[in-house]
């Protein structure tokens, strides 16, 4: 059923991207292939977005920019409005994306040969980021509780060895839709700091919390003494569909690692241009009901690919507290690469393998609900086929 805020704004209409250059559907190009890979919305952005965008360029100078004033107050309310956490303006980095924050956090704690931890299924950036500044992974797989995703906590402190310098957090974690509790992520923190570990946080789908009784908590807020050793990365882009403005930014709230952070930057990391700029500006101060009726939206494709899923013999996953990612577990099927079977019957869907869990799919949800209808019917003609 069709809320009202739905119909105030339409997610429904496809929009077509073929042809615009798009990472997304031009990665099938003359293809039949329905893309529901990389972390990517269909929808428009919201029109508030697209208004301040047309207003910019009427201006037409497009000159080197800084960050409004009021964009820095508006972050900072919203960290205390949503999250409970009162930053101070002074710690805010500006980036011009997440990857670019994943990987200059590598470059600035510790030193070559150092480790960097994470936890794995995760996105693959985690994961390609160490070997590129000089640093050695180590990867911990979450545990199955047969109901969700947690830590393996006992697992975290056998692998640390005394060379980690930095653990990189997922939350809320992509691949998994998890939420981490305020429990979960405070035992995490007091490893981190007993073994004197940095934690750089993704936090870029915190706008994205699905389930009304989850609610996202960032690891800085937990109290002083971790925000001290912490870099958390945020971004409207996901919650906002506007990955390809290049916005985004650290909170960095020790001056130590704020300096090291920003050294490790320079002469390579550019400035953010001013769409991006605009953009957020207007996405976090004045989207707030788009984003309501977007997550209406997303929960009912959320719950149709649940029901599909549940349904089909061969896949199975857990339920999607955050995101618009659904991590389904394929290895029933006895399918080698179960991305190229999906592929092959005209759903393009990212591949486990990239995110350290071969076996497994990452799709995303975040598409007209006639869109991701006609990509589950293939999926179980996939299926279907495969089981001869």
């Amino acid at each position: 059923m069709i809320s009202r805020q739905e119909l105030r704004f339409d997610f429904d209409t496809p929009v077509e991207r073929r042809g615009t250059g798009s990472l997304k559907w031009d990665r099938y190009k003359g293809r039949d292939v329905i893309p529901l890979w990389v972390a990517d919305m269909d929808f428009k952005a919201p029109p508030a977005v697209i208004e301040a965008l047309r207003e910019r360029v009427d201006h037409g100078v497009f000159g080197y920019t800084l960050p409004p004033g009021e964009l820095v107050n508006v972050i900072v309310e919203m960290l205390e409005r949503e999250h409970a956490w009162k930053a101070d303006p002074q710690w805010l980095v500006w980036l011009p994306g997440l990857v670019t924050g994943i990987n200059v956090a590598c470059r600035s704690v510790g030193a070559p040969g150092d480790a960097v931890m994470t936890t794995t299924p995760v996105y693959p950036p985690f994961l390609g980021a160490p070997a590129l500044s000089g640093r050695t992974l180590i990867a911990v797989p979450h545990r199955d509780d047969s109901a969700r995703y947690v830590f393996d906590f006992e697992g975290m402190e056998q692998a640390e060895s005394g060379g980690t310098r930095l653990f990189f957090l997922c939350n809320p974690q992509n691949p998994t839709g998890r939420v981490f509790t305020r429990e979960e992520l405070m035992r995490l923190a007091q490893i981190c700091l007993r073994h004197g570990i940095v934690i750089c946080s993704d936090e870029i789908h915190c706008g994205l919390v699905l389930d009304p009784d989850a609610r996202h908590v960032s690891i800085a807020a937990l109290d002083r003494e971790i925000a001290r050793q912490s870099i958390t990365l945020l971004s409207p882009s996901k919650t906002y569909n506007l990955p390809g403005l290049g916005f985004s930014l650290a909170v960095i709230p020790d001056r130590d690692l704020r300096m090291q952070f920003r050294k490790s930057m320079e002469g390579i990391v550019p400035h953010v241009n001013a769409f991006g700029c605009i953009a957020a500006l207007a996405a976090y101060r004045d989207c707030g009901q788009w984003r309501s009726a977007l997550l209406d939206y997303l929960r009912a494709n959320r719950d149709m690919v649940e029901s599909f899923v549940a349904g089909t013999p061969g896949i199975s996953m857990h339920h999607v507290e955050a995101t618009y990612l659904a991590w389904i577990d394929c290895r029933a099927l006895g399918a080698e690469d179960p991305a190229s079977l999906f592929e092959r019957c005209g759903v393009g869907l990212s591949n486990g393998r990239d995110f350290g869990a071969p076996g497994y799919v990452r799709l995303n949800f975040g598409c007209a609900r006639s869109t991701l209808a006609q990509a589950l019917d293939r999926m179980e003609t996939a299926i279907r086929s495969h089981a001869g």
